[in-house]
C-alpha cells in the first residue's frame, strides 16, 4: 500500500481549500502561517505531483490540487462521522445549548436529531438568547454565540466565518421585474435586523448609495427577517451557511454573487466550569462533525 502522507499535512491541506487562504488555515489549526506552507510543500512533494501554483507571494490550488482536497474532506468526514458513531457509546448526562436564534431554527434544528441518535443518553434542551453575543445565562453549558470571540474568562472555539449577500424570493423578485445590477436593490424593501450595517457594508462594497441603508424594516430576531423575506415583503441580508436549506428548496435566491466578510463569526463558548463536561465535550465533539460533512457536501 503505498505511504499515507501525515494527518497534518491532510488537515493543513483540506483547511486551506477550504479557507483559500494560509492565515486562516493557520489560525484555525493554531499553527503559524509558515508550518502551515511547509505542511503543503511537504504534502506536494511526498505526493509527486504539484497542487500548488505560487502567483508572487500568494498561492493557490491547481486542478489536481482541488480534486485531491475534495477527496481527502471526505475521506476525514468519513473518519470523523465513524468516530462520532461509536464515542456517544457510555456518554450520559444533560446539555443546555444557547444558540442563535437564526442558526438554531435555520440549521440545529435541523440536524439535532444526529446528536440524539449519536448520544442517545444525553437530554439536551436547546434556548436562544436576546443578544446574538451574549454568554451570561448560568444555566446554558454551551454557546453558540455570534459575535467578534472576545469573552473573558471563557473557552472560545471559532466555528465558522461567515459572508452576507441579498437573498429574497422568487416571487418578489418576479413582482419587481429582476435585479440586474446592485442598484436595482431600491426596487424592494430592505429587511434588517438590530441595524443598518449589513447593508451599508454591501452598499459601500457595490458602490451603492449608502444613504438608502437606512430605508425599510428593522427586526430584532433573525427568524423575522427570514419570516418576512420568505413572504415576499422584502430583501435581506444573509449568508449561505444559516439559510442553506432555503435556497437549496428554492425559497430564497441570491440575485447577486457578491458578499461582505462579517467582522463577527459564530463561536462556541463554554465556562471553564463547564467546558469539561462529558456530555459537553460530546456535542462539540459532534457539532465539528457535522460542519466537517457539510463542507465536504458543498
Amino acid at each position: 500500500m503505498q505511504r499515507i502522507p501525515s494527518m497534518q499535512a491532510l488537515r493543513a491541506l483540506e483547511s486551506f481549500a477550504r479557507h483559500g487562504t494560509v492565515w486562516k488555515a493557520a489560525d484555525e489549526l493554531n499553527l503559524t502561517r509558515s508550518a502551515v506552507s511547509h505542511q503543503l510543500r511537504l504534502l506536494e512533494r511526498e505526493l509527486g505531483f504539484q497542487i500548488l501554483n505560487r502567483i508572487g507571494t500568494r498561492i493557490e490550488l491547481t486542478q489536481q490540487g482541488l480534486g485531491y482536497a475534495a477527496d481527502i474532506r471526505q475521506a476525514l468526514s468519513a473518519i470523523s462521522g465513524s468516530a462520532s458513531r461509536y464515542a456517544g457509546r457510555g456518554v450520559s448526562g444533560a446539555i443546555t445549548v444557547s444558540s442563535t436564534p437564526g442558526f438554531a431554527s435555520n440549521w440545529l434544528c435541523n440536524y439535532i436529531s444526529a446528536f440524539r441518535e449519536a448520544y442517545p443518553d444525553v437530554r439536551i434542551s436547546v434556548v436562544t438568547p436576546r443578544r446574538l453575543d451574549d454568554v451570561s445565562n448560568p444555566d446554558v453549558d454551551i454557546f453558540i454565540a455570534f459575535g467578534t470571540g472576545n469573552w473573558p474568562n471563557m473557552q472560545v472555539e471559532r466555528l465558522m466565518d461567515t459572508e452576507f449577500s441579498p437573498l429574497c424570493s422568487p416571487a418578489l423578485l418576479y413582482k419587481i421585474g429582476g435585479l440586474g445590477e446592485p442598484e436595482d436593490v431600491k426596487k424592494a424593501c430592505l429587511l434588517h435586523l438590530t441595524d443598518h450595517e449589513d447593508w451599508q457594508n454591501w452598499f459601500a462594497l457595490t458602490g451603492v448609495d449608502r444613504d438608502y441603508a437606512a430605508s425599510g424594516i428593522i427586526f430584532s430576531d433573525m427568524n423575522l427577517v427570514f419570516a418576512a423575506a420568505l413572504s415576499g415583503q422584502g430583501i435581506a441580508m444573509g449568508d449561505r451557511f444559516t439559510c442553506r436549506h432555503a435556497m437549496e428548496s428554492g425559497q430564497l435566491v441570491r440575485p447577486f454573487d457578491i458578499g461582505i466578510s462579517s467582522q463577527r463569526s459564530y463561536y462556541l463558548v463554554a465556562s471553564e466550569a463547564k467546558a469539561d463536561s462529558q456530555a459537553v465535550v460530546a456535542f462539540c465533539y459532534w457539532l465539528r462533525s457535522e460542519m466537517l460533512e457539510i463542507d465536504a457536501d458543498a
